[in-house]
C-alpha cells in the first residue's frame, strides 16, 4: 500500500520512537461488514515493519469478546495505540490522507510518554476529575482535521480521565447524521457539548472545560 520512497521518509520519521509501542488493531475479515478493514490492517503492517520499536496485534471484533470490552471498542475498524499504558487513544477508521500524518505523530508522541502541551493547558486539564469523552469527527481529505484530532489525543494522554476518539465519518455515516456532522473538524465533547473548526490548543482546553461542572 505504501510507496518505496513513503516508507523511507516514514521509517526516518520513526527514527524518532524512544520507547516501544504496540499497535493494537480490532477488525473482521468478513468485508461486507468492514470495508476498509483488510486495507487497516495492510497499512498497520506496512508501518510496524519500518521500526522494531512497532509492533502490531490484531484482535478480531466477533470473537476477542473480552478485548474488546477491555478496550471498550464499539465500531470497527478501531486502532489503539498503547506504550506503557492505554491512554484511552481511539482511531476509528483508516488513518490515510491527512490523517497519517495524525497517526504518525500520536505514534511518536506515545512512544516518547510526552502530550507536548503547553504548561498552562497541563495545569488546566490536570483539574479535571470526572470522566470526559471527546470525539473528533475527520475526514482523509481535510487538512484542519489533524489539529483537532492531535489536540484530543493530547489531552487524552494528559489526564487518564479524558478518552479521546478520532472518527473517520465516512465510514460511519450513522454517526455523522447522529451527531449532525455537517462539516470537519467537528468535536463532540461528553454528547452535550460541541463545535467545529480546529481551535488553537488553549480554546479547545477552554471548550474541554466547559464540559466540567
Amino acid at each position: 500500500m505504501l510507496r518505496e520512497e513513503d516508507k523511507k521518509e516514514i521509517k526516518s520519521r520513526l527514527n524518532d520512537l524512544t520507547n516501544p509501542v504496540e499497535v493494537k488493531l480490532f477488525s473482521q475479515k468478513v468485508m461486507a461488514n468492514c470495508q476498509y478493514c483488510e486495507d487497516t490492517e495492510t497499512l498497520l503492517t506496512e508501518v510496524s515493519e519500518l521500526s522494531d520499536k512497532l509492533s502490531l496485534k490484531v484482535f478480531n471484533f466477533v470473537n476477542d469478546k473480552a478485548d474488546v470490552e477491555q478496550y471498550k471498542v464499539d465500531k470497527i475498524p478501531a486502532i489503539v495505540l498503547e506504550g506503557g499504558e492505554d491512554n484511552g487513544l481511539r482511531f476509528y477508521g483508516i488513518p490515510a490522507g491527512y490523517e497519517f500524518a495524525t497517526f504518525l505523530d500520536t505514534l511518536i508522541r506515545v512512544s516518547k510518554d510526552d502530550n507536548e502541551l503547553e504548561a498552562d493547558s497541563l495545569e488546566k486539564i490536570g483539574t479535571i476529575t470526572q470522566p470526559i469523552h471527546i470525539q473528533v469527527f475527520v475526514t482523509p481529505t481535510c487538512p484542519y482535521c489533524t489539529r483537532a484530532a492531535a489536540t484530543a489525543f493530547q489531552l487524552a494522554m494528559a489526564n487518564p480521565n479524558i478518552t479521546a476518539d478520532v472518527v473517520e465519518v465516512s465510514e460511519f455515516p450513522h454517526l455523522g447524521q447522529k451527531y449532525s456532522v455537517m462539516g470537519v473538524p467537528k468535536v463532540v465533547i461528553n454528547e452535550t457539548h460541541s463545535f467545529e473548526g480546529a481551535l488553537p490548543e488553549y480554546a479547545f482546553v477552554e471548550e474541554v472545560l466547559k464540559t466540567v461542572s
